[in-house]
């Protein structure tokens, strides 16, 4: 019986210490593409959420980095998700309409 006890004990602590050490969930953001603009973008963004472009615009856009890490086509009506991988600064900007930018800032 002791045995069993030091063993449920253990398996809580192990299991305990494991919740501690998990990074917390990623989150899912959505940036609205709408009359020629960018919508607000995240201010909370981490490394591993997700970015879901959306364009409610009758014209097709992308959303481009411009160090080129990431490039989304994002035809009229469309939404395309992406999963945000570097951490730091980047520009993006619609290659199609040059003057559309934005940034995003990305922590651990």
């Amino acid at each position: 019986m002791t045995a069993l006890i030091k063993l449920a004990l253990t398996g809580v602590l192990v299991a305990g210490t494991a919740l501690a050490a998990m990074p917390a969930f990623a989150a899912d953001y959505t940036i609205v593409i709408d009359k020629m603009k960018f919508g607000p973008v995240p201010a909370e963004l981490h490394a591993g959420d997700t970015i879901i472009w959306q364009n409610n615009d009758i014209f097709r856009h992308s959303a481009t980095a411009r160090d080129k890490s990431f490039d989304v086509d994002l035809p009229a009506g469309t939404e395309v998700r992406m999963v945000v991988g570097a951490v730091g600064s980047l520009d993006f900007f619609c290659k199609f309409h040059p003057g559309m930018t934005g940034t995003l800032v990305i922590a651990p």
